[in-house]
C-alpha cells in the first residue's frame, strides 16, 4: 500500500475544473472536452488540461450571496462555471433560457465584466450548482515552479454532443473532444501533452462506461487532497499517490512522469 509521508504542505492556489461528458457517438464510451494550453503560459504551458483556473475574489463573493452551506465549495464550482463558459463557450451548472447563441452572449459578457454575476443578471440565468459533482482534489508540490494549484476537479455532463465550442486564443490554442482512452495514446504516441495529474484522472475516467458510472463513484468515495509524494522502488525513483482514492494507477517513475 502506498502511504504517503506525514508533512506540513504549503498552501496552494485554490483552483477548479471541470470533466465535461458527452454522449460518445453510436453508444460508445463518452467524449471529454480537453483544451491544450498555450505554451507562453507559466502553468503547464503546452499542456491538454479539462478547463478550469483560479477561483477569484468575485466567486467568493457571488457564492455568499447563494446561502449555500459551503461558500468555500460553492466558490470552487462557480469558478469551474465561469472559466468553462470562458475558455469554451459552453454555460454549464447554469438554468434559464439556455442556446447556442444566449451562451455565445453570455460569453462576450463574461470577457467583458471578468466575472460570473453580472452576466447571470444580463442573462436571467440562475445557478445550479449541483450539476457538478466532486470528483477529486489534487494538490501537487513542485519545487520547480512558483506558483502551486490546490484544484478541485468536478464532473458535469452536456448530455447531447450537438454542441460547438470555440477556444478563447488567449489562455488555450485548441479545444477538443475526445475519450479518455483516446487521450492516454495519444499522449502514449507524443501527440499530446498529459502531465502527472490528468494522466492519472484519464485512467480514472477510462474506466466509466457513461456518466452515471462516473456519478455513482464519485457518491461512493469521498475526496481526499491528494499530494503526490517521491519514494524509491528497486533504486529507482517514483512519484506516487495513495492507493485508497479510486485511481487504477497510483504511481510512476519520475522519469518518464510529466510535471508541470
Amino acid at each position: 500500500m502506498s502511504t504517503p509521508p506525514q508533512a506540513v504542505q504549503p498552501d496552494g492556489i485554490p483552483a477548479a475544473t471541470v470533466v465535461v461528458f458527452r454522449h460518445g457517438p453510436a453508444g460508445g464510451p463518452p467524449e471529454l472536452l480537453m483544451l491544450v494550453r498555450s505554451r507562453n503560459m507559466a502553468f503547464a504551458g503546452g499542456a491538454a488540461v479539462f478547463p478550469g483556473g483560479r477561483v477569484d475574489e468575485a466567486d467568493r463573493t457571488l457564492a455568499r450571496t447563494l446561502g449555500h452551506e459551503d461558500e468555500d465549495e460553492a466558490a470552487h464550482r462557480i469558478a469551474a462555471v465561469r472559466e468553462t463558459l470562458e475558455e469554451s463557450g459552453l454555460a454549464i451548472g447554469l438554468t434559464g433560457q439556455i442556446d447556442a447563441v444566449r451562451a455565445a452572449h453570455a460569453r462576450m459578457l463574461l470577457l467583458e465584466q471578468g466575472e460570473l454575476a453580472p452576466v447571470l443578471a444580463a442573462m436571467d440565468w440562475t445557478l445550479d450548482l449541483d450539476a457538478l459533482l466532486p470528483f477529486a482534489r489534487w494538490h501537487p508540490i513542485n519545487e520547480r515552479i512558483p506558483r502551486v494549484f490546490d484544484t478541485r476537479f468536478y464532473l458535469a455532463d452536456l448530455g447531447t454532443g450537438a454542441v460547438d465550442v470555440t477556444v478563447d486564443e488567449t489562455e488555450n490554442t485548441r479545444l477538443f473532444w475526445v475519450t479518455a482512452q483516446q487521450a492516454l495514446a495519444r499522449a502514449d504516441a507524443g501527440e499530446l501533452n498529459v502531465i502527472f495529474p490528468t494522466r492519472r484522472n484519464l485512467e480514472r475516467l477510462a474506466r466509466f462506461p457513461d456518466f452515471p458510472a462516473a456519478a455513482q463513484e464519485c457518491a461512493a468515495i469521498p475526496v481526499r487532497k491528494i499530494v503526490p509524494f517521491f519514494e524509491h522502488r528497486d533504486g529507482t525513483p517514483w512519484i506516487c499517490i495513495p492507493d485508497d482514492c479510486g485511481y487504477p494507477v497510483t504511481g510512476e517513475p519520475i522519469e518518464s512522469a510529466q510535471r508541470a
